[in-house]
């Protein structure tokens, strides 16, 4: 399977500012040493280090309202470093704390749309908390959403469409491993038509496969060739994309329009 995390974390930090700084927040720490622990757990760095020191602050201050911000920064941490595991342990944590927060929302989505498959034994109940957790992103996105400090409208624009993007891949993904292709055609296509500003080839690679299902031929190779536009930087998903286009040009009797690789000179 191929992972797409290094797509949503570039998508995420460019769609809107880093976290807001324990100072912007105001957190309503009970002690001072409560709020000397949390602005030192805060300035630590990596996934596997905030995630202990999320767990030993929580531990040390069981009725803080500050531990879903620690869980909220190792969740961001696992996310850049590519652990869709750890990404997914910490989101649930922050929804423990927190059930609306869309970015924790969106990201175990995504997480557990990409690890479904057809062995797991708990496939209805991830597959409905995949439904469960987009759907719930995408309403607090239109009801109650509540940008970053200091994001300007075209950021938090951009920061909205992209959580929608999220979520809607989710739900397409899911959808197209659950054998609804029609559906899973179009929320891939919704997804698409929401990322403009950085398209993301695991989108449109998905999108080709739902409508491939349907007999859409043409429509799949032109999804499938959107996708090969935007895989140089992931090589997996590349072969793959490139494998579903040797297969389309053929059904579509194209494969004179096949691109040509360059003779050696």
């Amino acid at each position: 399977m191929v992972l797409v995390f290094p797509a949503i974390a570039s998508a995420i930090s460019q769609a809107a500012p880093d976290l807001p700084k324990p100072a912007e927040h105001k957190p309503q720490a009970k002690t001072q040493a409560e709020y000397n622990d949390y602005t030192h757990a805060c300035a630590l760095s990596g996934g596997a280090v905030l995630e202990k020191s999320a767990f030993e602050y929580a531990a040390k201050y069981p009725a803080s309202e500050l531990s879903g911000y620690l869980y909220s920064k190792a969740m961001h941490e696992y996310q850049n470093e590519n652990n869709p595991g750890k990404v997914l342990a910490m989101g649930e944590k922050v929804l423990e704390l927190d059930p609306d927060n869309p970015i924790a929302l969106v990201l175990t989505a995504t997480v557990l749309s990409d690890s479904l498959s057809d062995g797991d034994s708990d496939r209805a109940k991830k597959s409905a908390e995949i439904r469960r957790n987009s759907n719930c992103a995408l309403q607090v996105v239109e009801s109650s959403f509540v940008p970053p400090a200091g994001a300007t409208p075209e950021q938090t624009a951009a920061y909205k469409n992209t959580l929608r993007s999220m979520a809607k891949s989710a739900l397409g993904i899911m959808e197209l491993k659950t054998a609804d292709d029609r559906a899973a055609e179009n929320d891939l296509q919704a997804a698409a038509e929401l990322n403009t500003t950085q398209p993301d080839p695991y989108i449109w690679y998905h999108l080709a496969l739902a409508q491939d299902h349907q007999a859409k031929y043409e429509a799949a190779l032109a999804s499938v060739n959107k996708a090969l536009q935007l895989t140089a930087s992931n090589p997996d998903l590349g072969q793959l994309a490139k494998g579903e286009q040797q297969r389309l040009l053929k059904l579509t009797g194209s494969a004179a329009q096949a691109p040509q690789k360059s003779s050696p000179q």
